[in-house]
Order: C-alpha cells, then sequence, then structure tokens
C-alpha cells in the first residue's frame, strides 16, 4: 500500500506544465472563472499571495514575447481552458496574443498583493460583466481550487471539495510520510515496470534543453556554454550537465511555448532535478533501467525536501531540486544510500540561503550553480567525504539536516520573503 501510495505522490507532483507555473496557475484561474460567467469579463481582479507576486513578475509567458502578470491573466480569460491545468495557455497563437494586447490596453486589469493570505501559494480573481460576477479561488498547490461562487450562489467550497473522486481532494490528503531511506528503497526496489513513466521527465526537459540551444531564449546561459563552455571547462560531463540544464531552463523562463516535467509544482524544479541525472547517465552510457531509477531517486528527494519547505517559501527551489539531482548523481556513480545521505548534507552545508526572488530568466544562473554544486557533492560523497554534524547546521541524522534545511526556508527566511518583495515592487 506504501509504494502504490509513493508511486500516486509522484505521478501527482511530477506533471507537465507550459511556461511558470505561477502565472500558469494565475492563468488557470482566471479561466475557470472565465468559463463559470459564460463571457468575456470587462473587468478582472486578481488578488495573490507574496509569492505568488514575486513569482510571477518578472517571467516570460509562453508564446507571447511578453512578460507578466496581465498578459497571463488577459490570455486566461481569452483563450484559456481549465481542464488543461498547467498547460492551460497551450492554445495560444499569435493571433490571441494581439488580442491579449488588446484586451489590456481596453479592459481594466487589477492586480493587487493579498495581505495575510491564508496560505503562501494563494490566488483570488473575481470577473464581472454588466450582469454577473464570479469569483474563483487556488490555494495551497497551483490546481487546487478551493472556492467557486457566481452571482453569491457557492459552487464550490473547501468542506465540498473533499469529494474522494476530486484532484483538489487529493491535494489536501497529507502526504506519504517519506524518510530518505524510503525514498531509496523505493527507487531501487520497485519494479521498473511501474516507474518507466519517468522517463516522459526525460522527454520533455530534454525537447526544451535543446529548444533552449536553438534558439536565444532568456540570457542564453545554456547556448553558451554549449559553444564556449569547452575553453573554460572542457568536453566534459559537467561542462553538459551545466548546458543541458541551463538551456532547459532559458527557453522555460524565456517563453518558450513548450510543455516541462515539473515536480512539486516548479518547472524549473523537475528541469534541475532531470537534466543533470540525464546528461551524467548520456555521458557514462548509462542503460535505462539506471536513467530510470536515478530520475525516480532524483524526484522522489526533491519530493520529501519540499514536504516540509512547502511549495514557495524564500529559499530558492533549485537548491531543492539540485540536492534531488545529487542523489541520482550518486547512484549513477556506483554509490549506495550511505553516499547519498552523505551527498545531502553536502547539499545542505553549501546552498543553504540562497534566495528566491522570483521567477526570471536569470534563474538559469541559479539552477547552474546548484547542479555544478550536486556535482560537486556527489563526487565527495563517493569519495567517502561528507559534512560533520560539527559543521553549522548539519546533523548526524541525515532527515534532521533536512529539516533543518527547510525550516530556514520556511521560517527563519520569512523576513527575507518580504524584504525582496519590497524591493522587486518598488524599483
Amino acid at each position: 500500500m506504501e509504494t502504490e501510495n509513493i508511486l500516486k505522490l509522484i505521478k501527482r507532483e511530477v506533471v507537465p506544465a507550459v511556461g511558470c507555473t505561477e502565472p500558469a496557475a494565475v492563468s488557470l484561474c482566471v479561466a475557470k472563472a472565465t468559463e463559470l460567467l459564460g463571457a468575456i469579463p470587462d473587468s478582472i481582479i486578481v488578488r495573490l499571495s507574496a509569492n505568488m507576486l514575486k513569482n510571477a513578475m518578472g517571467v516570460g509567458i509562453p508564446g507571447t514575447g511578453m512578460i507578466g502578470i496581465p498578459i497571463a491573466i488577459a490570455l486566461g480569460a481569452l483563450i484559456g481552458k481549465s481542464e488543461y491545468g498547467l498547460e492551460v495557455l497551450r492554445d495560444v497563437t499569435p493571433e490571441a496574443v494581439e488580442k491579449g494586447r488588446e484586451y489590456i490596453a481596453t479592459h481594466d486589469i487589477s492586480v493587487k498583493l493579498f495581505e495575510d493570505a491564508p496560505s503562501v501559494l494563494h490566488i483570488d480573481v473575481e470577473v464581472v460583466n454588466d450582469t454577473d460576477r464570479v469569483r474563483a479561488t487556488i490555494s495551497r498547490s497551483h490546481t487546487n481550487f478551493i472556492y467557486l461562487e457566481r452571482n453569491r450562489d457557492v459552487i464550490l467550497s473547501e468542506s465540498r471539495a473533499a469529494d474522494a473522486d476530486t484532484p483538489a481532494a487529493a491535494e489536501c490528503e497529507e502526504d506519504v510520510r517519506l524518510t530518505l531511506r524510503k525514498v531509496w528503497d523505493f527507487a531501487m526496489l520497485t519494479p521498473l515496470a511501474d516507474l518507466n513513466f519517468i522517463l516522459k521527465a526525460r522527454d520533455l526537459n530534454m525537447a526544451a534543453s535543446r529548444e533552449g540551444m536553438a534558439r536565444e531564449w532568456g540570457h542564453s546561459l545554456g547556448s553558451t556554454m554549449a559553444r564556449h563552455g569547452h575553453k573554460f571547462f572542457g568536453d566534459t560531463p559537467a561542462s553538459k550537465i551545466i548546458s543541458w540544464t541551463s538551456a532547459a531552463c532559458d527557453a522555460r523562463m524565456g517563453g518558450a511555448p513548450i510543455p516541462v516535467m515539473s515536480n512539486s509544482g516548479s518547472g524549473n524544479q523537475g528541469i534541475c532535478a532531470t537534466m543533470p541525472v540525464v546528461a551524467y547517465a548520456d555521458s557514462i552510457g548509462a542503460d535505462e533501467e539506471t536513467l530510470t531509477r536515478a530520475l525516480i531517486l532524483s524526484h522522489l528527494t526533491s519530493i520529501y525536501i519540499k514536504q516540509s519547505l512547502g511549495r514557495l517559501s524564500a529559499l530558492c527551489g533549485c537548491v531543492v531540486a539540485s540536492t534531488g539531482a545529487a542523489s541520482g548523481l550518486v547512484y549513477l556513480m556506483g554509490g549506495d544510500y550511505d553516499n547519498v545521505a552523505a551527498a545531502v548534507k553536502n547539499m545542505v552545508a553549501n546552498l543553504t540561503g540562497m534566495i528566491c526572488d522570483g521567477a526570471k530568466p536569470s534563474c538559469s544562473m541559479k539552477i547552474s550553480s546548484g547542479v555544478s554544486t550536486a556535482l560537486m557533492s556527489a563526487m565527495m560523497a563517493i569519495e567517502g567525504h561528507s559534512v560533520t554534524s560539527a559543521e553549522g547546521i548539519i546533523d548526524d541524522d541525515v532527515d534532521r539536516t533536512i529539516r533543518n534545511l527547510t525550516s530556514i526556508g520556511r521560517e527563519a527566511m520569512r523576513a527575507t520573503d518580504l524584504y525582496v518583495l519590497d524591493i522587486m515592487t518598488c524599483k
């Protein structure tokens, strides 16, 4: 039963998404409200929690060549389909983008900070026309609708959302309680046929990486590394890991209209948990079973850490996903559970405190820092070197070490989060 529940957990947390998941979730909420309204709204009011506002402000919206929340809202109302989930804008076209620009210029779109939002991930949308008003609310996870109302008629409230067959109920259920040992055992012992679905993450994120190499997206770190990295890094697994991973992030943050496989509600985290493992496996010629188990280990380690950190925080998500990648790299290097635990400690000792200042093209630089550290941490672990409990926040128990990391990101960095948002909104 626990194996089945872990499988369900991974399949719920590792899903395709088009574009950054925060503006995608805003588009999704607007699309749902518009569908309930039954017409294109005359005005739209969107209130966002601080973390949602921070993460949606500066990122490219797929297929638009535009940045930020207003175009995500306009397209959600004009062409968004809530049935697509985080791929809500998959049908975007140049004509739709032009209509979105016109909508922004001629209609009232209001984006506000939701003070004291009940969750760090919270979206409240009201859409209005001459005769009707609809309200839709997403909270706690990117696709979890907790409230729907049309003209004061409550269609869905959190208490009514507890239908066991609905995705909302699944989002609200307590997750499987993981430990790093459970993560390792699951990745190693589960029949391969039950795990092959994770190869879709390789396929989608590799396609995003190729797109990032082929065109100028974002800051083009991946393609720059591919062109010039050999001069500085050599033709090595390290340069391949950095270039392949950052290229996928370049494409996603730059607004390429392609899906990536996300992890725990973040496309960048999905990329970061996938591409270092795929790149290193390619470098050493690993077989498909080894790659599959390494990807499961990487993604499930990331999910485990996010369980106690939360969906959004002041801690950059690449810290979490790179730690997952380090676990996968250790396995590809022939390591065992103790080596994985050592690599996790090495990661926590190095990257704790990296701030999240929103989703944006320069995320590829942070991801490159994270995956470089993942490779270094894995190499140290394979050689028997681990940061000890005499040093900083590291504990002898690896699960306590992880909780030390997540408590800092979730609690201790709250003031940092607000200060970062204040800087971003006052520039």
